[in-house]
């Protein structure tokens, strides 16, 4: 979640906590050379809009010609500590394996943050079975995204073209090429099945305006691509959901594609992102109050961190106060969710001002929140 909490995870969209959000990284996995495509008939005579006159969607064939190439398996060595009855550690060996894609030919390609955490040392494999050294450009926890780099000399670069995910509609077919339990370059197909979900971040936040498809995703296509009817990258698969076991149960998330396109400048020139923290958990109680310009709405806070800005402006949650200040707007902006809140705050920069319109026993009043850096995992539970 932006700037809040994590109390609004995946598993409380998709159903009483039944199922849940599972990362994609797998374990040691041993890669096959076997292409495998799985093909549902969804795609075949659907068109997808681009924005004016609809154009006719490309085969699933013709998808796949075209980008697998582009889509590399990602396998990340580190060392974890293990219990040992001497004074010193002991170290082993610990494999992920999961996707990648290229994004340019300067050789850079996205993945998951979670594929590439603690590694030491990390190999992409490309369609040619050429397998060579990456490095890491940069890392965002926060949205679960890593640039890596490789050195394109003699290297065959494909990169995927990047679509909008800010078009994406519900129904519309998507296309997933990614390395399932280590079954290199495996194709699926399915449909959008929502959109502006939310999961948890490897930091503990949450990723906001997340896609939801049908497609069939399991370990080791982490990182990959999910593309639309046109072969254009939409998102990048993340994490599925599972009801006790680690299959997909038809249910699977990707960070959208523009998520990435706004970070990868950052990632680039300082290896890392800057994301603005305002401190606050929220409660999404329906019909709060009546918003300026009519409607219902309103954020009941529920909880403040003691340490952070929202503290510091005099903002109180339900543990200081009963029922807890109540968000009406932000920089002006009326608000009727915390995923609303967290957009708004998003688009500032740590050290910014942001003025938090709130309701406080019935009294409206104005405060002004200097934001900082967000910390490193969530505060508060």
């Amino acid at each position: 979640m932006r700037n809040g909490f994590a109390g609004m995870v995946a598993a409380g969209l998709i159903g009483g906590g039944v199922a849940t959000a599972t990362l994609l990284g797998t374990g040691v996995a041993a890669r096959d050379t076997t292409r495998t495509v799985v093909q549902q008939p969804t795609l075949g005579a659907i068109t997808s809009p681009t924005g004016g006159a609809q154009s006719p969607s490309l085969s699933v064939r013709d998808i796949y010609k075209r980008d697998a190439p582009g889509v590399v398996f990602v396998r990340a060595r580190s060392l974890q500590a293990e219990p040992s009855p001497f004074d010193f550690q002991q170290r082993a060996e610990n494999v992920a394996t999961g996707s990648g894609f290229v994004i340019d030919e300067d050789g850079r390609l996205l993945t998951n943050a979670h594929v590439v955490a603690g590694a030491t040392d990390i190999r992409v494999t490309f369609s040619d079975d050429r397998t060579v050294e990456a490095r890491v450009l940069g890392k965002d926890e926060d949205t679960d995204l890593a640039l890596l780099g490789v050195d394109r000399e003699g290297l065959d670069l494909r990169p995927l073209a990047l679509g909008s995910s800010a078009a994406v509609q519900v129904g519309d077919p998507t296309v997933a090429i990614g390395n399932p339990f280590g079954l290199d370059r495996t194709l699926t197909t399915g449909v959008v099945s929502a959109k502006q979900r939310r999961i948890t971040a490897p930091s503990g936040f949450s990723i906001d305006n997340v896609i939801q498809t049908d497609a069939a995703i399991n370990p080791g296509n982490s990182g990959g691509p999910l593309l639309d009817a046109e072969g254009r990258v939409i998102g990048i698969n993340s994490q599925i959901a599972t009801a006790g076991s680690q299959g997909s149960v038809g249910i699977a998330f990707a960070v959208p594609i523009d998520t990435a396109k706004a970070i990868i400048p950052e990632l680039r020139a300082h290896h890392m992102v800057s994301h603005a923290y305002l401190g606050v958990r929220g409660s999404d109680d329906a019909a709060l109050v009546t918003l300026d310009g009519g409607g219902r709405g309103g954020v009941r806070i529920a909880q403040v961190d003691p340490g952070g800005p929202a503290a510091r402006a005099g903002i109180l949650g339900s543990e200081a106060v009963t029922g807890g200040d109540v968000i009406l707007a932000v920089d002006g902006t009326p608000v009727r969710s915390m995923a609303e809140v967290d957009d708004l705050v998003s688009r500032h920069r740590p050290g910014d001002g942001c003025a938090i319109r709130l309701l406080r026993d019935g009294k409206p009043l104005t405060v002004q929140v200097q934001l900082t850096e967000r910390p490193a995992s969530v505060p508060l539970g």
